[in-house]
This record gives C-alpha cells, structure tokens and sequence, in this order.
C-alpha cells in the first residue's frame, strides 16, 4: 500500500498535476480527499479505479507496483531562474521513469552501468586544463581527432545515460548523477535543442558538468569552462589549425560553414574556439558575432548540420531481452511504456 501510495504521488507530479487537477481529470469520479488518502497509503482504490488513474495520468497499472529502481542526486537548474517549481519536479520524476525502466533492463540482462572515467583530481583552472583534458577523454575513447558521428550513441555506448524529454520553456539540458554518483544522466529539453548541432553541443556541456572538477568556481566560469569543452571535444585543436590555419585576420561563412556540417559544431561556436586559440583577435571576434547578430543568424545559422543523433541502445537491448525469452512481450512493452497491443503494432511484432 505504502509502495502504490508513493508511486501516485510520483506520477501525479510527473503529469505536472495537482491532487484537485487530478480530481478534475478523473471527471470527479474520486474526490480530491479520496486522492489525498490514496497518496498518504491510508487506503487503496479498487482496480476500477487504478485503470482510471492510469488514464489520467499516462502510465501503465504496472507503474504503481514496480518498485523503485533508481535515486538520483540534486539537479542544479543552472540556465534559466524562471523555470517553475512544478515543472522542475515533473521534469524529475519524468527522469527517474525513464531511467528505472533502463536500468531494470540493464539488471535483466546483467550489464554493468556504473561509469569509471574520473578527472575528479584535475582541478580545472585554465582553457589550457580543459583542452589537456579533452584530448584525454578523446583519446580513451578511441576517438583520435575526426567528427564524432552520433555523440549520443557514443556517450550511451560509455555508459552515460541521455534522456530526452519534452518540457516547457525553461532548460536547454541538465545532468546528475544516479544511484549514488555511480550513473552519470544527461537529460536533454527537445522542446529546446531542435537543432543537432545544438543538441550535441548541449549534450557535451553537460557532460563537462558530470566529469570535470570545477570546485571553487563561479557558476559564469563553470558555464564558461564547460562550453570550452563542449568545443574542444566536437572540435580539436590540431583539426581547428588544419582546417583553417593558426593565423587569420579574417574568415567567411562559406569557408566555416561546411566545417560546420562536417563536425556538427555551429559556426558560433567555430568562431569562439578561434579565438580562445588564438587564430583570430578579440576585436576581430567581436566584429564577426556582430555581423551574425545583424544577419539574423543568432538563432537559426546557415549551412544546417545534417547528422543522426540518436540512441538506439535502449531497443536494441530490449528486443535483445525479448529474443533471449529473458521477458515477456507484456514485459517488453511495459519497460517501454507501452500498452501491450500498441507494442505489438508499432514494433510489427506478431504473438
């Protein structure tokens, strides 16, 4: 009773809901009393109700029986202040589904998840910190100085989970770490990061976030340290100097824009990295961001990048459980959020 209790109280939050909402949307077949009861464990509803409940707020029966598999740590909302508190618990709730459902999978088919890569005892002081630290993880990754294709796959393939959710106005991306700081989480605001070369960019950010040691800084240099990574991770040095040279008193969209569409990093960004490395002044960066403010280029550049950036691990795992008859298809479609027929459907999957 105690475990449906929370699990309510849970989803109701996730759907953004109020108990007296969750009333309304019930079409007042339960009171806002009754619900209230219901979340405190004072008693439970009869499975009528359940199946109602679960119309209401978008989950499966199953949901309110499936114990708890995932605690993440504190979510610092960094960019915008505005973002509401509701929003904020929803968002929270909604990362813990989606992550409980992946790791429970993860436990079916005995996979490790807990991530070993550490910089905790490299402080981050400098660019130059940032950078060494950059080609490291490139290096342990096997990435040598090409385009990443598919960063989100890359980082799900390392161990690093990456959620993408629709939420309103009010985040480009956020991480925390999970069970005890052993699973790193990249949530992603598909509202926000339409974009893919934003929305690898925002990915990496957040990554900077998760592993760099940036104790002792102000949140402007933990944002500014955390984008040079971002930067030097999509775009490294040594490929930055080949592609353009170390010196330039000048550079034009055409010549940047397919750099742009080869490595998935916007021309802003391009133009950021040239001249934290020196290949173009202070003044002359100042000029350029000014003209792509004027050209109406600030939010939606030219030359679009068009990469794939998705994870398919989580399916893939999925129907590599059901294969193995290590669940059922019921199973399958529950860790999948779906009913059993839409998942048969949807997936041409035949009882």
């Amino acid at each position: 009773m105690n475990q449906f209790a929370e699990r309510l109280k849970s989803a109701r939050i996730m759907a953004g809901l109020s108990l007296h909402d969750l009333a309304e949307k019930l079409e007042n077949r339960v009171t806002r009393q009754s619900l209230h009861k219901y979340e405190k464990g004072d008693f439970m509803p009869d499975s009528e109700m359940i199946g109602y409940l679960c119309d209401a707020l978008g989950v499966r029966p199953d949901y309110f029986f499936r114990k708890e598999v995932v605690e993440i740590g504190e979510i610092d909302f960094r960019k915008r202040q505005r973002f509401p508190v509701k929003d904020r618990k929803s968002l929270e709730e909604k990362t813990k589904d989606v992550l409980s459902r992946y790791l429970e999978l993860e436990e079916i088919l005995n996979i490790p998840t807990d991530f070993s890569i550490s910089y905790k005892d490299r402080p981050i002081q400098s660019n130059s910190d940032v950078e060494d630290l950059a080609k490291d993880l490139r290096s342990k990754w096997k990435l040598g100085n090409d385009p990443i294709f598919n960063l989100i796959e890359l980082l799900e393939d390392n161990k690093i989970k990456v959620i993408e959710i629709e939420s309103s106005d009010g985040f480009d991306g956020l991480s925390t770490w999970a069970n005890n700081g052993k699973i790193p989480v990249i949530v992603l605001n598909k509202t926000e990061t339409k974009s893919l070369d934003r929305k690898r960019f925002t990915a990496l950010h957040e990554l900077g976030h998760l592993i760099m040691n940036l104790g002792g800084l102000t949140d402007k240099q933990k944002e500014k340290y955390c984008n040079y990574f971002a930067a030097a991770m999509l775009l490294p040095e040594d490929t930055l100097y080949k592609e353009v040279g170390k010196n330039r008193s000048k550079i034009l969209l055409p010549e940047i824009g397919p750099i742009k569409q080869q490595y998935g990093i916007s021309i802003q960004a391009i133009a950021y990295r040239m001249k934290d490395l020196g290949v173009i002044s202070e003044s002359y960066f100042k000029q350029f961001m000014f003209f792509i403010s004027q050209s109406g280029y600030k939010t939606e550049e030219p030359f679009e990048y068009k990469g794939q950036e998705q994870s398919r691990r989580f399916n893939q795992l999925l129907f590599r459980a059901l294969g193995e008859e290590l669940i059922s298809m019921s199973k399958a479609a529950s860790l999948n959020n779906q009913k059993l027929a839409e998942f048969r459907e949807k997936n041409l999957v035949l009882a």
